[in-house]
């Protein structure tokens, strides 16, 4: 099994020990923070605003992957870039103008990523995907932690990679909701490179331990 990125969801940290939480993916094996930003309306919940990012910000030693779950994420994008984010994900379904919402990102000195809700077919990126850095497959439907994972998605991971590899892309496939040790090492092999996970890691006895597991 190929080294894999690992992103703890800080969706499922403990908000009354954030500091604690973001330092233990410090020193951890993860490659980044993955940061949720659900507004009520993309999505049913409502998860964290600027000022909480600007506190994971703070203390992170590692990059931001910041995924917007949000409609009119243009409106935001100057301030997730000054907010420090690495990766800024939108999704395809709250963009109208994708092509212009991915090269604004781009020139905001971030990596554009563009998120897949699990009904959304992945031919719809075709025109779209040389200019992509990160596509994120949710393998669950957007909202809410904890929900178990769609199984249509090893096929949607393997459509991804055809994609990429057919387009000559240098995309990365992100994959978000549900993923633990049973289905980590399926879903890159695969084609998965980067794998999220928030209740698995943080409700662990041993987070860094976990996060190491899933690393492989």
């Amino acid at each position: 099994m190929k080294k894999t990125s690992i992103a703890p969801s800080l969706l499922a940290a403990d908000f009354g020990n954030l500091q604690r939480d973001v330092e233990m993916v410090n020193s951890s094996e993860a490659a980044y923070h993955h940061i949720d930003v659900m507004d009520g309306v993309f999505v049913p919940n409502i998860s964290y605003g600027m000022p909480v990012v600007k506190a994971i910000q703070k203390n992170a030693t590692k990059p931001l992957d910041v995924h917007l779950m949000i409609v009119d994420p243009d409106r935001y994008l100057e301030e997730f870039a000054n907010l420090g984010a690495h990766i800024l994900t939108v999704h395809y379904e709250a963009c109208t103008h994708l092509n212009r919402t991915i090269q604004a990102i781009k020139a905001l000195g971030m990596k554009a990523g563009v998120a897949l809700n699990p009904h959304t077919n992945v031919i719809l990126l075709e025109d779209s995907i040389q200019d992509i850095d990160v596509v994120l497959i949710m393998s669950v439907n957007p909202g809410f932690g904890g929900q178990s994972f769609i199984e249509n998605t090893y096929d949607k991971v393997r459509a991804t990679k055809a994609l990429i590899n057919r387009k000559n892309s240098s995309a990365l496939i992100e994959i978000d909701g549900g993923v633990t040790t049973a289905n980590a090492y399926k879903l890159v092999e695969a084609g998965a490179d980067i794998l999220v996970a928030g209740s698995f890691v943080f409700k662990s006895s041993d987070p860094v331990a976990t996060i190491m597991e899933l690393k492989g």
